[in-house]
């Protein structure tokens, strides 16, 4: 079976899938990953409304916190149980899009415009990483998912140990903070996220035709949370450009 960096789209074992009911399409994955991108788009406005409030700062604080720990609760649930995606892949969303919302106000506070620009060079990538995997530019062969994955799983573990830092009042100074080194890693992340949609795009294309259609539901989802991690990594390396 094909192995995706993407924990969500590992667990369908697409490439393994069989059914002599309906069958996942190209089609109904778009459809379904445009319905989830409506309702974190909606949810996010929402959360961006809130910050010229008054209470602006407390409402921000509160849609992080929900939004962050929903979210990932949520994910780790659905990378679980992918076949009730179709109904926790939209809670996903809205939840995600509540946190993306608020940190992109507060980012925009400090940095004016640097959320729209993010949101541009997200959609740029995500068009270009598709062009160069449907003109076979880049493949994901079983070397470059094993590089891809490795990395991921690496970065993922160095987040998780900045995070406990974090907690005990330690910083990594790269991680937050400009200057060559700071930029070089989040050039780094932000491209290992690029290269994850295309082990996605693999895994969904094998998936067609032979996936049952709830798995459409799921591989939207998968594609949603590359999505929004590109996003994040794009808008902090901005940010420390910008420094």
């Amino acid at each position: 079976m094909a192995t995706s960096s993407n924990p969500v789209l590992t667990r369908a074992g697409f490439a393994e899938a069989r059914t002599s009911g309906a069958t996942m399409t190209i089609g109904g994955t778009i459809a379904k990953t445009g319905a989830l991108f409506c309702l974190l788009v909606a949810a996010a406005s929402y959360a961006w409304s809130r910050a010229s409030s008054l209470t602006a700062g407390a409402d921000l604080g509160t849609l992080l916190l929900v939004g962050v720990l929903g979210g990932f609760g949520v994910a780790i649930y659905t990378s679980f149980r992918p076949e009730h995606a179709r109904y926790t892949a939209p809670i996903y969303a809205v939840l995600e899009g509540l946190f993306l919302g608020a940190i992109s106000a507060m980012f925009n506070a400090r940095y004016r415009g640097l959320p729209v620009q993010a949101v541009m060079l997200t959609m740029a990538t995500f068009a270009v990483m598709l062009v160069l995997y449907r003109t076979g530019v880049l493949r994901a062969t079983e070397r470059f998912k094993t590089i891809v994955v490795s990395c991921t799983v690496s970065v993922m573990a160095f987040y998780v140990i900045a995070f406990v830092m974090g907690l005990f009042g330690l910083r990594i100074p790269f991680l937050y903070e400009g200057g060559i080194i700071g930029i070089g890693f989040s050039l780094f992340v932000t491209a290992l996220a690029a290269f994850n949609l295309i082990l996605d795009f693999d895994l969904i294309e094998q998936g067609v035709g032979r996936a049952p259609a709830e798995f459409e539901w799921f591989a939207a989802f998968g594609l949603t949370v590359t999505l929004v991690w590109l996003y994040l990594e794009i808008l902090r390396l901005l940010s420390k450009m910008r420094r």
